[in-house]
C-alpha cells in the first residue's frame, strides 16, 4: 500500500520524507489557507521540489475551468521528476474533465467520494486515484471502511486501473483497516503517520532491552564519576555534614590516615546520633563512632552486580572501591534514575 503525507506544512513534510517510505504529497485549498500560504503557486513550485509525486487541487465549476486551470498548472515552473496529479472533486462536469485528462495521458485524483456510485463514475472516467473521505463518514455515523472495501472489490472485480486511496485519515486504526481490505494508498496527517510504529509493549520492550545492556556493558565507576566524598577518623560528626551537602551525597565513607577505609557514615546516623544524643554530638570526632564492615562493590564491577547486591543487602550506599580503598560511593539514587531499580 502507497503511503503518501497529506499536508502542506513544510517541516511535516521533511519529517516524512526523512522515513524514506512517502510515495507522494496531497495537498487541499483549505490546508493552504489554514497554514496561511497566500503564494498557492509559489507553494506548488516549491513542493514539487521536495516530494516525488503532487496531488494539487485542479478547481473549476466546468469542465472548460478545470482543463484550463490543470493546463496553467503545468506551465509553472515545477520540477520536472516530480509527477503531478490532478485533484478533481466528483461530480458531472469532474468526471467529464476526468475523461479528457486521462485521455491526454494525465494522472487524475477524483475525491470527495462518498459513495460506491460515485466511486464508480470516477473509476469509469479512468481516474488513477478515487479518494474516499473516511473521516468525515465516521463522523457522520456511517460506516466508512465498507465503502472503501465496495471499491477495492470493485476495481478488482473489473479490472479498473484505479487505486482507492483512503483520506481524511483520523487516527493509526484508519490505516490498520485500510492495510487489511487492501486499498492501494492511504493519505495519512502527520500527526497520525509518525505515531504509525508506535505501540506501549514496543516501548516497554525496548527499554527493556536498554536497562538490561547498561547492566550487562556499564561499570559502577562509570556512574560515580570522581566524587569520592571522604572523612578521617579525626574529623568530626559536622565535618561528615559538611561533606555530605558539599557532595550531595547521603553518606560519606570513613578513612584511616592512610586511606584505609574504615566504615560508612550516612545521613540516617546522623539524624540517630542527633535524636540520641542531642545536638553537642556534632562536634565529635569519627573515631568516637562504632563501625560495622561496609558493604563494597569494586569499582569495574557491571551494574548488574551493583543492583544484585543493593536487592541482596538492602542498604541505600555501597561503598566502591580500588584496590581496598574507597574511590566514590554508589547511592540507589543513581541506579534508580537510569530507570534500573524501580
Amino acid at each position: 500500500m502507497e503511503l503518501y503525507l497529506d499536508s502542506v506544512d513544510f517541516k511535516e513534510i521533511e519529517a516524512a520524507l526523512d522515513l524514506g517510505i512517502i510515495t507522494g504529497l496531497t495537498t487541499t485549498p483549505t490546508f493552504m489557507h489554514r497554514h496561511g500560504i497566500t503564494d498557492v503557486d509559489g507553494a506548488i513550485v516549491k513542493l514539487s521540489h521536495m516530494v516525488p509525486v503532487l496531488q494539487v487541487e485542479a478547481l473549476g465549476a466546468t469542465v472548460d475551468e478545470i482543463l484550463k486551470e490543470a493546463d496553467r498548472l503545468l506551465t509553472l515552473p515545477v520540477n520536472k521528476e516530480c509527477t503531478l496529479v490532478f485533484k478533481v472533486p466528483i461530480s458531472n462536469e469532474g468526471v467529464k474533465a476526468c475523461k479528457k485528462l486521462s485521455n491526454n495521458g494525465h494522472l487524475v485524483n477524483i475525491h470527495l467520494i462518498y459513495t460506491l456510485n460515485q466511486a464508480y463514475m470516477a473509476m469509469e472516467a479512468g481516474a488513477a486515484y478515487i479518494c474516499p473521505l473516511v473521516g468525515r463518514l465516521h463522523d457522520q455515523g456511517h460506516d466508512a471502511m465498507k465503502l472503501i472495501e465496495e471499491c477495492v472489490n470493485t476495481v478488482e472485480l473489473y479490472g479498473y486501473d484505479t487505486k482507492v486511496m483512503v483520506s481524511s485519515v483520523r487516527h493509526a486504526d484508519h490505516v490498520r483497516q485500510a492495510i487489511l481490505l487492501g486499498a492501494h494508498t492511504c493519505t495519512v496527517p502527520w500527526s497520525v503517520m509518525k505515531k504509525l510504529c508506535e505501540n506501549t509493549l514496543t516501548t516497554l520492550g525496548i527499554d527493556q532491552f536498554f536497562e538490561h545492556t547498561r547492566l550487562m556493558t556499564i561499570r559502577v565507576k562509570e556512574i560515580i564519576g570522581n566524587e569520592n566524598p571522604t572523612v578521617t577518623l579525626k574529623d568530626t560528626l559536622l565535618d561528615a555534614m559538611v561533606k555530605m551537602t558539599d557532595y550531595k551525597t547521603g553518606a560519606v565513607s570513613i578513612v584511616d590516615d592512610f586511606g584505609k577505609l574504615i566504615g560508612i557514615f550516612t545521613d540516617g546516623d546522623i539524624r540517630r546520633q542527633l535524636k540520641d544524643k542531642g545536638k553537642a554530638i556534632v562536634d565529635a570526632k569519627m573515631s568516637d563512632f562504632t563501625y560495622n564492615p561496609p558493604i563494597t562493590i569494586n569499582a569495574d564491577a557491571l551494574l548488574h552486580d551493583a543492583v544484585n547486591l543493593f536487592s541482596k543487602t538492602q542498604v541505600d550506599n555501597i561503598i566502591v572501591v580500588e584496590n581496598d580503598k574507597p574511590v566514590g560511593i554508589l547511592d540507589i539514587q543513581d541506579l534508580v534514575k537510569l530507570n534500573l531499580i524501580g
